[in-house]
């Protein structure tokens, strides 16, 4: 199976994209509450991005575990399946910003992680972006810490970020970025924590955090907010938490732990936008003309 059997794309007249970064987030193992997934999409601004491209659900999936769903609209019964799409947000006085918002496939991850990297030279992508979420041992009543990794040494220094060391079983956001390193495309992967003891309720605390930090990093304004979910979801966490005795006293064992750690030092937000266009600036081949 060759990536054209599966990847539908086309630029179109959208025409030079400004500075682009590809975003990608998928559902799946590494998307904890959707709270990645969801932050990348605070970026699509739906009635201005263009959908330029999408991957064939069809060889990906045991649709047994990815089950489609079925809707019926005007009494016509229709087939709903996972959606792998690629999308363009052109972000006046700020850089473009590329997405993907899928699900993490289950077979032919190359060709999958190939059709990805496909798009990403074809527009230009000056970086790549993953996010996750994951579940860990952090209290819902503090505000969630995103950390990051990057295996290109001066882009981790830049934006404070740590060479990756995990060594064990990976996901598609792993055989990505071997694949961009070989290929010496610049890539981040930025994590969100979710508290382990609520890995089935939302956490649009988590999905605000995440896309804070993007936006930091990118330089582009995220277009949701997410107070009211956040302070509604709050008022469902503390409701679980107060009934149940032993829950309330691991959660105030998990505050105290966390006050305790010394947070790492990171650039401001400010520095973050500027260290990361001063890199990639510094990638980018000199103008003949200037």
């Amino acid at each position: 199976m060759d990536v054209t059997d599966v990847l539908d794309f086309s630029t179109g007249d959208i025409g030079t994209l400004d500075r682009p970064v590809m975003l990608v987030g998928l559902e799946g193992w590494f998307d904890v509450a959707s709270a990645a997934s969801h932050a990348v999409e605070s970026f699509i601004d739906q009635d201005q991005a263009v959908i330029v491209g999408d991957i064939d659900p069809d060889p990906f999936y045991d649709f047994t575990q990815q089950r489609p769903l079925v809707s019926i609209d005007d009494g016509i019964r229709e087939i709903q399946w996972p959606s792998n799409e690629i999308v363009v947000q052109r972000n006046q006085g700020h850089r473009d910003v590329v997405s993907l918002v899928g699900v993490e496939p289950h077979l032919y991850w190359s060709t999958y992680v190939e059709a990805i990297v496909t798009v990403a030279e074809a527009l230009g992508c000056e970086a790549i972006v993953t996010v996750g979420s994951a579940a860990e041992a952090i209290p819902h009543t503090r505000r969630p810490p995103v950390t990051g990794s990057s295996a290109h040494a001066d882009l981790a220094r830049r934006l404070g970020l740590v060479a990756p060391s995990y060594e064990g079983v990976t996901g598609i956001a792993g055989v990505l970025h071997a694949a961009l390193d070989v290929r010496g495309i610049p890539s981040v992967s930025l994590r969100v924590g979710i508290p382990h003891y609520l890995m089935n309720a939302e956490h649009p605390q988590a999905t605000d955090a995440l896309s804070r930090h993007l936006s930091h990093v990118l330089g582009v304004p995220a277009g949701v907010d997410f107070s009211d979910q956040i302070d509604a979801w709050r008022d469902v966490h503390d409701e679980i938490i107060e009934s149940d005795d032993q829950l309330r006293m691991y959660v105030r064992m998990l505050e105290a732990e966390f006050d305790r750690r010394a947070e790492a030092a990171i650039p401001s937000a400010d520095d973050l936008a500027a260290q990361f266009e001063d890199f990639l600036d510094d990638l980018r081949p000199d103008d003949p003309t200037d």
